[in-house]
């Protein structure tokens, strides 16, 4: 039985576990606290029977930039369910609530989140199953290299028309662009096994 809740500064150890078991990114605790104090209604975890903690999403709400300080999009920051929890719909319940949680709270122009142009889970998840749009690639955007997909779930404001050619150009261009990468490295490994050995 999982039971879904607010998180809590007091969680924060417990959801970094969480997170360091399931992502190579990890923000350092003062940003967990700071989201959690700032912004307490959108960020929620999932806990087993045992109240460990197996998922969460850490979220926040901010004006577009400081010229329209007065339009206000929700921003999900970190969203992971430890493996053997997986294919449960965690994710999308913990995503959903905290979505409903923001939009109560605040009148948001839209929710963004970027996700590795590789996950094609997340992406899954993100497009297919919560109706994010891609607008962008963000090149170089993570630690290792790898691009990013920035995504976007229209609340107010643009029309949000999924799957338009435009975004499925960009995917497949994304995606030709991982492959080609994969394929080098692959190709060079493949020269050096081959060459003599000193």
């Amino acid at each position: 039985m999982l039971n879904i809740r607010p998180a809590n500064p007091k969680d924060i150890i417990n959801i970094q576990r969480c997170n360091q078991l399931c992502l190579p990114e990890n923000y350092p605790a003062h940003y967990w606290a700071l989201c959690l104090v700032s912004w307490p209604h959108a960020s929620f975890l999932a806990e087993d029977a045992s109240g460990r903690i197996v998922g969460y999403v850490l979220a926040s709400v901010e004006p577009i930039d400081d010229d329209h300080s007065h339009l206000l999009v929700g921003h999900i920051n970190s969203l992971a369910v430890i493996r053997r929890y997986r294919r449960l719909g965690i994710a999308k319940r913990l995503m959903d609530i905290s979505k409903e949680s923001m939009t109560s709270m605040h009148h948001i122009q839209y929710i963004q989140l970027n996700v590795r142009v590789s996950n094609r889970a997340a992406l899954a998840l993100y497009r297919d199953a919560l109706g994010y749009t891609i607008h962008c690639i963000e090149h170089k955007y993570y630690a290792d290299g790898e691009n990013a997909f920035s995504m976007r779930l229209w609340i107010h404001g643009a029309p949000s028309t999924a799957h338009t050619r435009q975004e499925r150009q960009t995917v497949l261009r994304a995606l030709c662009q991982y492959a080609s990468h994969k394929g080098q490295l692959l190709l060079a490994c493949v020269r050096r096994s081959r060459s003599p050995q000193r």
